[in-house]
């Protein structure tokens, strides 16, 4: 799976990570049961893993307070992957 990966466009044409570089990644590691490595790689992956299975289960039933739900999960996701992408870019390198 690894040679099908897409290239980051940002960091091809810019030279800067983009704020959801290493999801690729971090899901095939996912995928191969490394989490751990999953998480260092890119920490967002598991907030987005759970928003997108809460996704799928509200599709197919009806969850009290679902919209809530899914509002919290996605605005987690979003901000965990924010804070890692300015930590990355600032304060890390």
């Amino acid at each position: 799976m690894e040679k099908y990966m897409l290239p980051c466009l940002t960091k091809k044409l810019m030279g800067i990570d983009c704020p959801g570089c290493g999801i690729q990644r971090a899901t095939l590691l996912l995928f191969k049961g490394e989490f751990t490595a999953a998480f260092h790689m890119y920490p967002a992956i598991y907030p987005m893993a759970l928003f997108f299975i809460f996704l799928i289960l509200n599709s197919f039933t009806t969850i009290k307070n679902g919209e809530k739900i899914k509002l919290l999960l996605g605005v987690l996701a979003f901000l965990t992957a924010i804070i890692n992408y300015v930590l990355k870019m600032f304060l890390i390198h």
